[in-house]
């Protein structure tokens, strides 16, 4: 007499109700994944900027002027823009800061540059005055966008939560 064996397997259901669950799942903990990887963005790029305006003043007590620059995103190479006559007729060959957030250029989550503060009738107050450091993103970050802050001490960001919700920018 032959014994038969009962087999135990998943039914097509069972399979296709935890492929359901997996999906949902995977729905809710991607988003919360993607915007706590853009706070952290954002939270390196607010303490990158603290840290260029910390070697901007150091830079000012040395020369009596702030440095401006620009940095090309694609390369990461920064130029320096502020004339001579504006430091002293010192101009730096070479940024003398860290002009990108992040640990390398690399895995860079913002490009940094720095110019004079705007006035506030559309023009500009000289860079050996007032500097505006300014972290640019990388990829996109439609929220904040853009972060900048002076050495005046004033804070913003050109996103949409510039104005619905400026805590986003500078908590």
């Amino acid at each position: 007499m032959k014994k038969q064996t009962l087999q135990h397997s998943f039914t097509l259901i069972e399979l296709m109700i935890v492929v359901a669950v997996i999906g949902v799942l995977a729905a809710i903990a991607y988003p919360a994944y993607t915007d706590s990887i853009l706070k952290g963005r954002r939270a390196q790029a607010r303490a990158a900027l603290a840290e260029l305006l910390q070697q901007q003043e150091r830079y000012m007590t040395q020369r009596n002027c702030y440095a401006g620059f620009t940095t090309n995103s694609s390369t990461g190479v920064a130029t320096a823009t502020s004339p001579g006559s504006a430091c002293g007729g010192v101009t730096p060959s070479s940024v003398p800061f860290k002009t990108f957030a992040g640990d390398s250029l690399a895995n860079a989550s913002y490009i940094l540059s720095a110019t004079a503060c705007p006035d506030g009738s559309g023009g500009s107050l000289s860079i050996a005055s007032c500097v505006k450091a300014v972290a640019t993103p990388i990829r996109a970050d439609p929220a904040v966008n853009v972060l900048e802050m002076t050495s005046s001490g004033t804070k913003t960001c050109t996103g949409t939560a510039s104005t619905s919700n400026p805590r986003l920018c500078w908590p």
